[in-house]
C-alpha cells in the first residue's frame, strides 16, 4: 500500500492518536449516552485527507477494535451499532471526497461523515431494538452532528495546516 516506511509510521501515530482520543472521550460525561464530539474521528479524517480511503479505514478499524477492548464494550450492541455507523460514515466521506473534493472542504467532509454516522446509528439501533420510536431523536441527532462534525472538521483543518507547516505531510497528500 505504501512505498515509504515513514507513511506507515505516520499512520501508526494517527491510529495511536485515535485510540487515545477515543479513550479520553469515553471518560467525559455525555449529555445523552450516544452524544459525543467524536474526537477519535479527528485522526481518521486527517488520514482520509492525507493518505486516502484505505488508510483512513485502517485507522478507524484500529480505533474501534482497540477502543472497544479498552472500554470493555468490544462486540457488544453499542460496539456493533457504532462500528456499523462508522463504516457507513467512512463510505460516505470517501464517496464525497472522490466526487466533490473541490466542492467540500475538510469541514464539509466531516459534517457529511457526522450526519451519516448519526443517521446510521439511529437506523441500526431502531433495527436492533425493533422500535421506530428512536427516530423521534432525529432532529437532535442531526443538530448534534452538524455541531460535532463542524468542530472536528475545523480541528482537522487546523491539524492539516500544522502538519503541512512542519513538513510532516507532502503537498501532494493534501
Amino acid at each position: 500500500m505504501f512505498a515509504r516506511p515513514r507513511d506507515v509510521a505516520r499512520l501508526g501515530l494517527m491510529a495511536s492518536a485515535a485510540i487515545v482520543l477515543f479513550t479520553f472521550e469515553s471518560l467525559v460525561p455525555k449529555p445523552l449516552p450516544w452524544m459525543k464530539l467524536g474526537l477519535g474521528n479527528l485522526p481518521v479524517l486527517v488520514a482520509l485527507v492525507s493518505f486516502g480511503g484505505g488508510p483512513a479505514l485502517a485507522v478507524s478499524a484500529i480505533k474501534l477494535v482497540v477502543g472497544g477492548l479498552l472500554s470493555g464494550g468490544f462486540a457488544g450492541p453499542a460496539f456493533v451499532i457504532g462500528g456499523g455507523a462508522g463504516l457507513a460514515s467512512w463510505l460516505v466521506m470517501v464517496a464525497v471526497r472522490r466526487m466533490g473534493a473541490r466542492l467540500f472542504s475538510v469541514v464539509g467532509l466531516s459534517i457529511w461523515g457526522a450526519l451519516t454516522h448519526q443517521l446510521s446509528q439511529l437506523v441500526l439501533a431502531a433495527g436492533y431494538i425493533g422500535h421506530s420510536g428512536l427516530f423521534a431523536l432525529l432532529p437532535l441527532a442531526l443538530f448534534s452532528a452538524l455541531v460535532s462534525g463542524g468542530a472536528i472538521g475545523l480541528l482537522a483543518w487546523w491539524t492539516l495546516e500544522q502538519l503541512a507547516k512542519i513538513g510532516w505531510l507532502d503537498q501532494g497528500q493534501l
